[in-house]
């Protein structure tokens, strides 16, 4: 392959072309709509383990639709869907890239259990069918009282542990329950992670509505950032305005899509099935 040409073959990517067909075939099925939010935008997240890509002078690139897309919704959106590219500061590795697609989705009245169902169906188009398996988070990392950096380091261990195959990760701790809500028993999160081949696919949430509560997790992070000597990150004002004006009881989820192709034609890096990578230089 010349320095200049694309890291993918030609023929990858003509396949890469008609999965995202499948895709958009699949949530037009079910009348699902296609959006377009802003890769450029004033606010970002202030998740501290995100670092995001700032622009002087016009604010973040985007890591994730997630704020606009929730917007949609506040203001009547139907069940809807992102497909396109998202951004990370210095990822790079075999599975991360600084720019890379995600596909986002969310579908009202759904919790995180319905959701999940619709992720495997999704997969299993793409990857074929095959069963999935649900773990729970305690079980994989045995000592939930662990300091959150040991938990972190644990967890990923019993990942990279994991046989081939398909697990849903459930019953998050609480304080890992980033934007979903807490189940009745309030002591778990109503989140998911898929994991195929011991690869990191996807993360869905049933959605927290309660603007309080997004504000209370919000300055925790900024606390968060503060310790680690991080820059710190404001709340983002329009978000929060329209989680005040109600958001639908919803479920959604992120999906890594270059890491979906990368399983689809059995390779080991997702620049294998991109056209060019953001950092190649």
């Amino acid at each position: 392959m010349s320095a200049w040409g694309p890291g993918a073959t030609v023929e990858c990517l003509r396949r890469r072309s008609e999965r995202l067909g499948l895709i958009r075939d699949y949530f037009k099925q079910r009348a699902v709509f296609e959006v377009q939010t802003p890769i450029l935008a004033h606010d970002t997240v202030t998740e501290p383990d995100i670092a995001s890509i700032a622009v002087p002078g016009y604010g973040y690139l985007q890591t994730s639709p997630e704020y606009h897309m929730k917007r949609l919704l506040a203001a009547g959106m139907p069940d809807c869907y992102q497909l396109g590219p998202v951004f990370r500061q210095d990822e790079r590795g075999r599975l991360h890239r600084s720019e890379f697609t995600l596909l986002e989705w969310y579908r009202l009245g759904m919790d995180h259990l319905q959701l999940m169902e619709e992720v495997a169906d999704l997969v299993n188009q793409i990857l074929g069918v095959a069963p999935f398996e649900r773990v729970s988070y305690g079980s994989l990392v045995s000592d939930l009282s662990q300091p959150r950096e040991h938990l972190d380091l644990a967890f990923a261990e019993a990942i990279d542990a994991l046989p081939d195959g398909r697990f849903f990760i459930t019953d998050y701790p609480s304080d890992q329950a980033a934007l979903a809500r807490l189940s009745s028993a309030q002591d778990v999160a109503a989140r998911f992670e898929l994991v195929v081949n011991g690869v990191e696919i996807a993360n869905g949430y049933w959605e927290l509505r309660d603007a309080g509560e997004h504000r209370r997790r919000f300055n925790k992070d900024r606390e968060r950032r503060r310790l680690r000597g991080l820059p710190d990150i404001e709340m983002d004002s329009l978000f929060l305005s329209a989680l005040d004006s109600g958001l639908p009881n919803c479920a959604g989820v992120a999906l890594g899509v270059d890491r979906l192709l990368m399983l689809a034609e059995g390779e080991s890096s997702i620049e294998a099935v991109m056209a060019f990578a953001s950092d190649d230089k």
